[in-house]
């Protein structure tokens, strides 16, 4: 059955997986991985492993920490990839946005309408900043996204970017019907705010149930007000096998060479003091077994180790089906899955899981969230 509220009425959903941009592909959390260590050969072969393996998506992020940069490496993918959409994450602020507007169109035309954006409001790298100004730069910025891939000229006059006069002829999208779609996450006040006016996919990280639900309903309402419908999307590691015992066996062995007191990824993020990573961190305090199941197959541990993302589905094929398809029924309809290590569970997943659920590209079809 459908929601009326959400942009993609059917129960389907996109299946993405995720690439290694940032660093922290491994086998044990905590232990950095020298055979997995990110590089341009290593992220190329995760992705042309999902491209093969029949995912729709992948996430190419941004990270806080030097490293590789998305949209070089997205250029480059274009051309060694054959049905996957990137999806392109991108910083408000980092780059003047009609220049944006023009690395974006490129990179449409390279994929033929293969590319999908992920837009981050966050402070920038190495800066602490007031949050009125990141939200409304980030608001602006895709407002001047839209001008330069709609109209014929750019006639914008705001707060952060104070005036805009220009034509947008060379600019244009591959995708015309209004751009490449937007994904957004952020569950601050203003974070939501900004994708409810602005955005087509909001972003979720693991919740409860309950909170997922929740979550949906207020991001509709907040949509609805504007004229709008928006579909959701969660953000989520996967843990599948043939049993369940297995399942939470590879649990414990990713967690295994864990040390709270060495070397950790979550505290080298900037985002670890999030407002998403506190509110996961809370519901494993709160909630948490002695193993971090927070409910049934959802486990916590992940957030001991790494900011961002920090729970996983656990199960054998049948929980995890079971499980995704309850995030759909409650309105999911993109997953940005992973796993550890990231080449291993691609398959494991694509095995198992990813025949049987109703896979749909979510940026064709028809309309957009306005």
């Amino acid at each position: 059955m459908g929601n009326s509220l959400i942009r993609t009425e059917k129960v389907a959903c996109e299946v993405g997986w995720f690439d290694d941009l940032c660093g922290g592909d491994t086998e044990f959390l905590g232990v950095p991985d020298p055979q997995r260590q990110s590089s341009f050969t290593h992220c190329m072969q995760i992705i042309q492993l999902a491209d093969d393996l029949g995912y729709d998506n992948i996430l190419l992020p941004t990270s806080y920490m030097l490293g590789q940069e998305t949209l070089p490496f997205a250029a480059a993918a274009a051309v060694q990839t054959k049905q996957i959409n990137l999806l392109t994450a991108v910083r408000t602020g980092e780059i003047h946005p009609p220049m944006l507007a023009r690395h974006l169109a490129t990179l449409d035309h390279m994929l033929q309408g293969r590319l999908t954006v992920n837009i981050i409001n966050s402070d920038l790298p190495g800066w602490k900043e007031d949050p009125h100004l990141r939200y409304k730069r980030c608001e602006e910025v895709i407002q001047i996204l839209r001008m330069s891939w709609t109209q014929e000229r750019i006639e914008f006059k705001g707060e952060v970017y104070p005036s805009f006069t220009m034509d947008t002829a060379p600019v244009r999208p591959y995708q015309k019907n209004g751009g490449p779609l937007l994904y957004f996450g952020g569950i601050s006040p203003g974070s939501k705010e900004v994708a409810a006016r602005e955005c087509d996919v909001f972003l979720m990280w693991p919740e409860p149930l309950d909170s997922i639900r929740s979550t949906v309903e207020e991001m509709s309402q907040r949509a609805k007000a504007y004229h709008r419908r928006i579909d959701f999307g969660l953000r989520i590691h996967v843990i599948v096998r043939e049993t369940e015992e297995e399942a939470r066996a590879h649990a414990k062995h990713i967690m295994s060479k864990f040390d709270p007191q060495g070397y950790n990824l979550k505290h080298l993020a900037q985002d670890s003091q999030s407002a998403g990573v506190l509110r996961q961190d809370e519901a494993r305090a709160l909630l948490a077994d002695q193993d971090d199941f927070i409910e049934p197959h959802l486990w916590m541990g992940i957030g001991r180790a790494r900011s961002g993302c920090g729970g996983a589905i656990v199960g054998n094929p049948q929980q995890v089906l079971d499980k995704l398809h309850q995030y759909m029924d409650l309105g999911i309809r993109a997953f940005i899955l992973s796993g550890y290590p990231l080449m291993d569970e691609a398959k494991h997943f694509a095995k198992w899981v990813l025949p049987h659920l109703p896979q749909v590209k979510l940026n064709q079809l028809q309309g957009r969230a306005t």
